[in-house]
């Protein structure tokens, strides 16, 4: 699930942590949400999958082909892994086009191993707790599953501003054809459309920046790999519904209409 514009607001507060060894390989970060009200928490694409438990359901939550709403429900809080972009297809078992956007249940993919994941995770008091329990599921999964990180190295490669397909397929040594092939069945875009949701998380790195006067637009356009600010314009609304402008004025709280 997409990392929140704002860490911190009146209304919640998000943190990451490093994940256990055992899960390093696959798993990008874990983190906790204190929630507080329920309310629809707007998520941007970012090429990953969250394993989200949200004190009621544990559910992969799928942020690849634009901006979703995902309803957050009234909880203390929430944790989560992150899985590292290129590895969904092979932790959850299947090809990643054919997982929907936005969250599904777990145990609809894993049956009674999700089930007994999510009554462990009901015991839990503390969001501590929580991620040890969602790290034990992810380190049991590995064991029943070859990973050849292909997929994994290619995100990582196809995230450079400079990036480009032929090359990085034959940096992995398989054809550009084989490269679309992991590309889809593991992140469920292939690597063009991937190269475009990585160059807008870029960005979205750096609207904090932006907003505190730090840097320009333009400035950042260039830095991400736009070509110019229009092309960045295009691309946020393509991939967010919204300008760049806005994003900026949301981050610093004023959510002015654009």
């Amino acid at each position: 699930m997409g990392v929140p514009l704002r860490r911190r607001s009146g209304r919640s507060v998000y943190r990451e942590t490093t994940p256990a060894a055992a899960v390093a390989g696959v798993v990008e970060s874990a983190w906790t949400g204190l929630v507080g009200r329920s309310r629809p928490l707007r998520v941007f694409p970012d090429g990953c999958v969250d394993l989200v438990w949200d004190g009621r359901v544990l559910a992969a939550v799928a942020t690849v082909r634009g901006v979703l709403w995902h309803e957050l429900p009234s909880a203390d809080w929430t944790a989560g892994l992150r899985l590292r972009c290129g590895a969904g297809g092979a932790v959850l078992g299947l090809p990643m086009t054919e997982l929907a956007a936005g969250a599904t249940p777990l145990r609809d993919l894993w049956t009674a191993r999700a089930l007994g994941a999510e009554s462990r995770l009901a015991a839990c008091v503390t969001p501590r707790e929580a991620r040890s329990v969602l790290e034990d599921l992810v380190a049991e999964r590995l064991r029943d599953v070859e990973l050849d990180g292909l997929s994994v190295a290619a995100a990582r490669a196809l995230g450079e501003p400079s990036a480009r397909t032929d090359r990085v397929a034959a940096e992995l040594g398989v054809s550009e054809r084989g490269l679309r092939r992991h590309v889809r069945h593991d992140v469920g875009v292939g690597p063009k459309e991937l190269q475009r949701v990585l160059r807008f998380h870029r960005f979205l790195k750096r609207v904090e920046a932006v907003a505190r006067d730090h840097a320009s637009l333009a400035d950042v356009a260039a830095d991400a790999g736009y070509a110019d600010q229009s092309h960045l314009g295009r691309e946020c609304r393509r991939l967010s519904g919204t300008s760049p402008g806005a994003l900026v004025r949301s981050w610093a709280g004023r959510n002015v209409p654009d």
